[in-house]
């Protein structure tokens, strides 16, 4: 018998993928038959400050990690300071197990240029950047011709659409360094300086871009602009929870059927994600699993019916942050996969202050020695103590992510951390990787 909850799943309708199966979605004339470009037609008619209070009232919530409502981030942006303003999008997408913004730019990229166009009118740009992990090579290129055709049909330019309104765009590769994915080291980077965070205050609203007023923003939360400019707010929050509004794109990877984007309101459950990737692969079941990418704290199987939204996972102990749900079976070891996810923190460590540059480099030593038996109980404590010292006392939050598997997998996972301390579990490491353990 099928539930209400499963006829739902089965009658959901793509949003933000709509085109992305389509032949050829990225060229401009296939998206402006798809709707593309009507939304852009509608804001531009529009004052800038009733486009900021549709944002405010569509419940649109940042889809980079925090959530922070996009529309009070907008309305942070001072007014008729006589300095240029500028939107930055954050394409440097390189959280471990996130995927869905390569995928959106690749295949549906005018979505982010008419979101662009319509968030830089808003805020009163005239210059706008979207910033793409240099890795990104094949997205990048699609970005750059969706500018270029945007521009020959003057969507882009001086005077869109006969508005007064001039914005030019570049798409900026950055050379894939991790920490450039928080703001102000993507702020400082694109200014040709070395990718490291600033100190706050002040903030990119007032300081941001050559120390102008500056709205950073994820690729998923401005392409979603022109859903809600075309569809309304109303719309919008008539899809997942009252304080997690619209859909969201879920990266599902790791021990399922069908790994891949999953779009559905906010509120899922990962019960249900599962059920859409077509089950568990065979002989797998559940044990442990990331709501948000690497740096969010694990959960376990008790929590599959917890809802995805940014409340629901909070509740639970763990951040939704960019929905990339690294799904991990009875046959996988949480010591192992965090002593990876560490070794990845150390090695992306900017390096400006103490407690993450020296606290992960520690941790991965301490990893080393537990996971090639040489281990001992003091081990344990030490990590807990390293962790504490390093929340809330990084730079930003690249210190804090990483403290968050190591907690997480202690708190839930102890006993997997003694078997190898005490040799019930045979080393996953030879003594040769144990060079460079402390």
């Amino acid at each position: 018998m099928t539930t209400p909850r499963r006829e739902t799943l089965e009658k959901l309708t793509p949003v933000l993928t709509k085109r992305w199966l389509s032949p050829e979605a990225w060229r401009i004339d296939v998206y402006e038959q798809l709707d593309g470009y009507a939304a852009l037609r509608k804001a531009i008619a529009a004052h800038p400050d009733d486009l900021i209070q549709l944002i405010k009232d569509s419940g649109l919530r940042g889809r980079g990690g925090a959530g922070f409502p996009t529309g009070l981030k907008w309305g942070f942006i001072p007014q008729n300071d006589g300095k240029p303003h500028y939107l930055v999008v954050n394409a440097d997408e390189g959280e471990p197990g996130t995927c869905k913004d390569l995928p959106l730019m690749t295949h549906d990229p005018h979505s982010l240029i008419e979101g662009v166009i319509i968030a830089s009118y808003a805020i009163r740009a005239n210059r706008a950047f979207i910033y793409i992990r240099g890795e990104a090579v094949h997205a990048a290129r699609r970005l750059r011709n969706a500018v270029q055709e945007a521009y020959a049909k003057g969507y882009l330019g001086t005077n869109i659409l006969g508005s007064g309104h001039d914005l030019d765009v570049v798409v900026h590769s950055g050379a894939g360094a991790y920490i450039c994915g928080e703001e102000t080291a993507l702020l400082d980077s694109l200014e040709g300086f070395r990718g490291q965070p600033r100190l706050r205050p002040p903030f990119p609203a007032t300081h941001g871009l050559y120390a102008s007023p500056t709205v950073v923003n994820n690729v998923g939360t401005i392409a979603s602009v022109p859903y809600i400019v075309l569809g309304g707010p109303d719309w919008w929050k008539s899809m997942g929870t009252e304080k997690s509004s619209g859909p969201m794109i879920y990266s599902l990877s790791g021990r399922i059927a069908n790994p891949g984007q999953y779009e559905c309101g906010l509120g899922v459950t990962l019960r249900e994600l599962i059920e859409l990737a077509g089950g568990m692969l065979p002989g797998h079941n559940l044990r442990f699993w990331t709501p948000g990418g690497s740096s969010t704290p694990l959960l376990t199987a008790d929590h599959i019916d917890v809802p995805l939204d940014f409340e629901g996972v909070a509740a639970a102990g763990s951040i939704l942050g960019t929905t990339a749900t690294q799904i991990f079976s009875d046959q996988d070891c949480p010591v192992y996969a965090t002593y990876k996810w560490l070794e990845f923190y150390h090695h992306e460590s900017c390096g400006k202050c103490t407690p993450c540059r020296e606290g992960n480099y520690w941790m991965v030593g301490i990893y080393r020695r537990i996971l090639s038996g040489a281990g001992t109980h003091q081990d344990l404590d030490t990590l807990l103590d390293t962790c504490d010292n390093i929340l809330g006392r990084s730079f930003c939050g690249l210190g804090d992510g990483a403290t968050s598997p190591v907690t997480s997998s202690v708190q839930y996972f102890k006993q997997d951390y003694l078997d190898y301390i005490e040799g019930r579990k045979a080393p996953r490491l030879s003594a040769k990787q144990l060079v460079g353990a402390h």
